[in-house]
Formats: structure tokens, sequence, C-alpha cells
């Protein structure tokens, strides 16, 4: 199994090494245009960090206040090694300890079956956004 770690952190402390991975997955290979990538809730948003042994940044993740998990990306090479799982698993436990009884979601639809194994469901109809399609999905917690 591949070493790497979940770190939480901030917007101010780590906007470089969470912009990197953001700008290699869906600006570089999804083609979201730059100008939707960046937005204010950044800022107020809690940030999970996925780092190989190495240090270098692999996968990314944010909670806005309101219980919007966002983001979330794991660089190419990394995926199907558990990093996802690893960095919603930590925003999951950082959600139940902050009190959020609902969890939302706009996933890219070939990831969907990745969220509903963690017990997220599909709420309303497929949508795209910035050219990808998507759904939203929902989990309660306890």
């Amino acid at each position: 199994m591949a070493a790497f770690l979940i770190s939480a952190t901030g917007w101010v402390r780590d906007a470089a090494r969470l912009g990197a991975v953001r700008r290699a997955v869906f600006i570089d290979e999804q083609g979201v245009p730059e100008e939707m990538e960046w937005d204010a809730h950044d800022a107020v948003s809690a940030h999970w960090l996925a780092i190989a042994e190495d240090g270098s940044p692999i996968g990314c993740a944010r909670l806005l206040p309101d219980g919007h998990i966002g983001r979330m990306a794991v660089l190419p090479a990394w995926r199907g090694r558990g990093v996802g799982r690893a960095l919603l698993a930590a925003i999951l436990r950082a959600a139940q300890e902050r009190g959020h009884r609902t969890l939302m979601l706009s996933a890219q639809t070939h990831a969907a079956g990745f969220y509903a194994r963690a017990g997220f469901a599909v709420v309303g109809e497929e949508y795209e956004e910035a050219g990808i399609p998507h759904v939203a999905m929902r989990k309660s917690l306890p």
C-alpha cells in the first residue's frame, strides 16, 4: 500500500499545494475554466490535503461552513489507492465533530458510485457544470 497522510489545513496556509492539485485535475485534466475553479468559498472552508511520503500534494478536498463538500481531487497516478476514501473519511469525521447533520456535494456522475459507497444518495436529476455531467448527493449524519 502506498504511503500517504491526510492533513487538515486552511487556504491561507496551503493555497499553493491545494491549488496545485486542483489545477492539475480540474483545469488541466478536465478542462474546467480557470475562472470557475477559484471562488470565495476557499477562504471560509476547511480544507484537507493528501500528502505523499516525499511531501508532494496528491489530493485535496474542502468542506464549506454549510456542509457542502467540494473540490475533491486526487492526482491520476494516485487514484484507486485509497486516497479519496481517506480524504472523505477525514471530512466525515470533522463534519460530525462540527455538528453537521447533513452533508451535500455535487458529484461528477462517474464518481457517484464512490460517494454512494460512503452513504451518499443522489437527489434530483443529472445536470451539467463546467461541461461535465453531475448529480447532487446528500448524506445524513448521526
